[in-house]
């Protein structure tokens, strides 16, 4: 009997045992659950937080995006103002003085503004060069108003007649001239030099230079509007050590490099320095 009873209270503590196992087993499930939902919920509160630190993200660019564009076009009026200027000394100067490297700079500007979206100081300088610009060619219009005024009295030619005044003319005027006074004489030098310029902006030529052929009437011309342009300049280019230095600080010289850069070439050449430093001088530049 003592038997039994121990056996019934024996097989009661295993199954009491194997209950609290059963029991430690489900919590450890449920535990684990619990812990799995809890970093899902982890996981999905920092993804919330990413995406809403995101949009915020894009929302403060578009906003900087916006002030900059709106910066941008708070300057544009000026900038638009400055080219209806230029645009309108440029058809006044039509005939007169030479405003293809003043149109170049105007377009280069013109192109820095149209792809500018975020930066007012682009188009503030473009206006600052148009304006420039508009002014450096009303100083040379009123140069060449003040020549004419200026120039030799009697007929533009004499013996070379109208045919070979044409044929300079049109030299003149290819190489960018246009407007330049043009006359015939045969003053320059004591007669020993084809053409010369005059410092009041107009050419002279020796009437039998209408006889050359197209390249070198060409050259002619090119390199004494050269000259033209130098008097524009004259006091800053002789003080300068570099045109001393490249050129010896000769006219002549820099004006045969001045008619290379622009496509006609004589007898004397340039290296590469040279012709950029002498490029300057046709926009009024000494460097």
């Amino acid at each position: 009997m003592l038997r039994r009873v121990f056996s019934v209270t024996v097989v009661a503590a295993v199954m009491l045992a194997a209950g609290v196992v059963g029991r430690a087993g489900a919590l450890d499930d449920a535990r684990a659950e619990a812990i799995a939902e809890l970093r899902a919920l982890t996981q999905q509160t920092q993804d919330a937080e990413m995406r809403s630190d995101h949009l915020q993200g894009q929302i403060e660019v578009a906003e900087h995006d916006t002030a900059d564009r709106a910066a941008v076009l708070e300057v544009r009026p000026a900038f638009l103002q400055e080219v209806a200027s230029l645009s309108a000394a440029i058809d006044g100067a039509a005939g007169k003085v030479d405003t293809a490297a003043h149109r170049a700079s105007a377009q280069s500007a013109q192109q820095s503004v149209l792809s500018e979206t975020s930066d007012p100081a682009v188009v503030v300088a473009a206006t600052a060069t148009l304006h420039a610009l508009t002014e450096k060619v009303g100083e040379e219009v009123s140069t060449w108003q003040a020549a004419q005024y200026s120039r030799p009295a009697g007929p533009a030619w004499s013996s070379s007649g109208p045919d070979g005044y044409a044929r300079v003319r049109a030299a003149l005027d290819t190489v960018g001239g246009a407007g330049v006074g043009l006359y015939e004489s045969s003053s320059c030098a004591g007669g020993t030099a084809a053409a010369c310029a005059n410092s009041n902006g107009y050419i002279k030529y020796r009437a039998d230079i209408t006889g050359w052929s197209t390249s070198r009437l060409n050259w002619a011309m090119a390199h004494e509007l050269a000259h033209i342009y130098q008097f524009r300049v004259w006091g800053t280019l002789n003080a300068s050590s570099t045109y001393g230095a490249l050129f010896g600080g000769d006219p002549e010289f820099l004006a045969n490099c001045m008619a290379v850069v622009r496509g006609y070439s004589g007898s004397v050449g340039c290296d590469g320095e040279q012709q950029a430093w002498a490029s300057g001088i046709w926009v009024g530049v000494v460097r």
